[in-house]
């Protein structure tokens, strides 16, 4: 039995260690929500570090946060527009203003250049602001 048990505490540390990508705290996936949307961002088994400063750690990046649309192919920059927005000074909050509505938010992580690192390193959920 106490074999048995130290094979199940490796196994869940070792899936743990293993799994690596970005979560949205707040708001929950569902959620109805007023302005300003505060939006908070997680990250796992990746390390955040600051856009535009060349770095070779390929476990490091920033957020970006995407209103109403999808996650950005792997290799692929994120565009700099109203609904990317870029989170390059490793910040893990957000305040947003959207309007009424159903909206789906993307987190996207990507390296300091703003190369996605693809769906594999972002998470969507869905919505609606009062």
């Amino acid at each position: 039995m106490k074999s048995l048990i130290s094979v199940l505490v490796f196994l869940v540390a070792t899936a743990a260690i293993a799994h690596t990508g970005v979560v949205i705290i707040e708001p929950k996936d569902g959620a109805v929500v007023s302005n300003p949307v505060k939006v908070k961002m997680g990250l796992h088994n990746m390390k955040l570090c600051e856009a535009n400063k060349e770095t070779k750690n390929k476990k490091c990046g920033h957020h970006h946060l995407i209103v109403d649309g999808a996650a950005i192919p792997e290799g692929q920059p994120v565009p700099k527009d109203e609904t990317h927005l870029h989170y390059g000074k490793m910040q893990k909050e957000a305040d947003l203003t959207l309007t009424p509505g159903k909206h789906t938010l993307t987190l996207q992580f990507a390296d300091y250049a703003h190369v996605s690192y693809g769906e594999k390193m972002s998470k969507t959920i869905t919505i609606e602001v009062k």
